[in-house]
């Protein structure tokens, strides 16, 4: 008889791994619309082999070492990818929690109490197993009581709704993984952009700087031709504004300096109030950049790698609302001791058993089981259309930078053959005024061309860096699929 509900729960437990099986759609990825290549790529050809993409400290491309010491404080200090590695631990253990429902539920218990009741001298003592009773002559009772216990409990996962919670958990793990690469790559590229913009303004600086000290010398020397008689005091007027207007331009340009340092300074997580970065030489590099095919781009950028494992979270979900329309199976046992004398307590004829199955199923709920397996259809479908929404803006994003990447590297050879004009234009204007040929509005003509070339050649030339960012990041930057070993597909 002891033995009859052991043999009846292997039974039970063969039924289960015979017929456990999950049910609900298995998962395939969905389809994107893609293109065979991209279509700005045509005759682009990058000056260095396809090699040169690093895909890890992606930003040493570049060759500032400044740079690379700031992008290895962001790794580390930045307040955003801090808080996306939190939410990241929180999801893996998510999925910990989640497997532990596979395993049976032990618990421990234990009790004693003693209770009575009114007074007067003993009388009869009744024991039994839960305790004994003492009747005294006036009435009263005296009870004692001691238990211990070992009891468990397991819902079997005949349908699957445990296995599709686990699935869903994991997929929404390595999606977290993608929000924190893309927390990780947009910090980087801010930062690198935010740098690169804070070079320029130095560039600028010293560009406005060299300018106003040109306005001076010009200004001194219509001020000698008015006092010598030889041109009118309109000259030293349009002389005194150039001046005026370039120094403004410098003051302005200071501040635009100190909006990039607080913001590099926010983004390694320091307060603005505690960092400065010197002015320093401008390295120059812009990284060739080697296009790359869809395919690459799906396996390394976190917002499609995102997109992607939400979409397989949402379908398990359909088999987690699916597995509501059968029964639940749930094994239980528990095994223990129950005496009146703690010190007889685990006595061999004191113990108790009991062992048991139980199964439950909603006859009727009016609808409410199909309405959860349509939400979840639905909202499956939701992640389908995100996710090849991603894929599409992400196709725009490369084709977009590669656009740009081109049309820059043109632009920077037009504007320096520009530069090197206006420059010597400006020299030959001058002269001529000097000697009297020509009047002060052709100096300030020729010195705006030439100071409003080197400024669009000092643009051009960050336009190039952070669109070499910008297409990095597109690309995906560093990121890599399945480097988490704790969450595999």
């Amino acid at each position: 008889m002891i033995q009859s509900p052991f043999r009846l729960s292997g039974i039970l437990l063969a039924s289960a791994a015979l017929a456990g099986c999950a049910v609900g759609p298995n998962y395939v990825r969905p389809t994107a619309p893609l293109s065979p290549t991209f279509k700005e790529a045509a005759g682009w050809s990058p000056a260095a082999p396809a090699d040169t993409l690093d895909r890890g400290d992606w930003w040493t491309l570049f060759n500032d070492p400044i740079l690379n010491g700031l992008e290895a404080k962001v790794q580390v200090s930045n307040q955003n990818i801090v808080a996306a590695e939190a939410a990241y631990r929180e999801a893996r253990d998510v999925v910990t929690e989640q497997r532990a429902s596979l395993f049976p539920t032990v618990t421990l218990n234990g009790s004693g109490s003693e209770s009575g009741s009114g007074g007067g001298s003993k009388g009869t003592v009744i024991t039994g197993a839960g305790g004994s009773t003492v009747v005294t002559g006036g009435g009263s009772t005296h009870t004692s009581q001691y238990r211990a216990s070992v009891g468990g409990a397991w819902e079997l996962d005949v349908w699957g709704r445990i296995r599709r919670t686990i699935e869903a958990a994991k997929s929404n793990a390595q999606a977290t993984a993608a929000d924190l690469a893309a927390a990780r790559l947009s910090a980087q590229g801010m930062l690198a952009i935010d740098y690169f913009g804070l070079r320029e303004a130095d560039a600028e600086i010293a560009l406005d700087q060299a300018t106003v000290a040109a306005y001076q010398r010009s200004l001194t020397i219509a001020s000698n031709r008015y006092g010598a008689g030889v041109t009118v005091r309109s000259d030293v007027y349009q002389a005194q504004t150039q001046l005026a207007n370039a120094q403004a331009d410098l003051a302005g340009l200071s501040q635009t300096r100190a909006t990039f340092e607080h913001a590099i300074a926010v983004l390694t997580g320091e307060a603005p109030g505690n960092f400065s970065l010197p002015p320093a030489p401008w390295v120059g590099t812009v990284p060739a950049i080697p296009p790359a095919v869809p395919s690459t781009i799906l396996q390394r950028r976190p917002d499609i790698a995102g997109a992607e494992r939400r979409v397989q979270a949402a379908n398990a979900q359909i088999g987690v609302n699916t597995a509501a329309y059968f029964p639940t199976l749930t094994l239980s046992g528990s095994y223990g001791f129950a005496a009146s004398e703690l010190g007889s307590l685990f006595n061999s004829a004191n113990s108790l058993w009991s062992y048991g199955a139980s199964a439950a199923e909603t006859l009727f709920d009016a609808g409410a089981r199909r309405a959860r397996v349509n939400e979840a259809k639905a909202t499956h479908d939701q992640t389908v259309a995100r996710y090849r929404e991603t894929v599409l803006e992400a196709l725009q994003d490369v084709e977009n930078q590669l656009a740009a990447t081109r049309v820059l590297a043109e632009q920077a050879t037009l504007r320096a053959e520009a530069s090197v004009a206006a420059d010597a234009a400006e020299r030959i204007v001058i002269n001529q005024y000097q000697s009297g040929q020509v009047v002060y509005t052709d100096v300030v003509t020729a010195q705006t061309a030439a100071y409003t070339a080197r400024r669009a050649l000092a643009q051009s030339a960050v336009q190039r860096q952070t669109t070499a960012v910008a297409l990095i990041q597109s690309l995906g930057g560093g990121w890599q699929a399945g480097t988490d070993p704790k969450v595999s597909r």
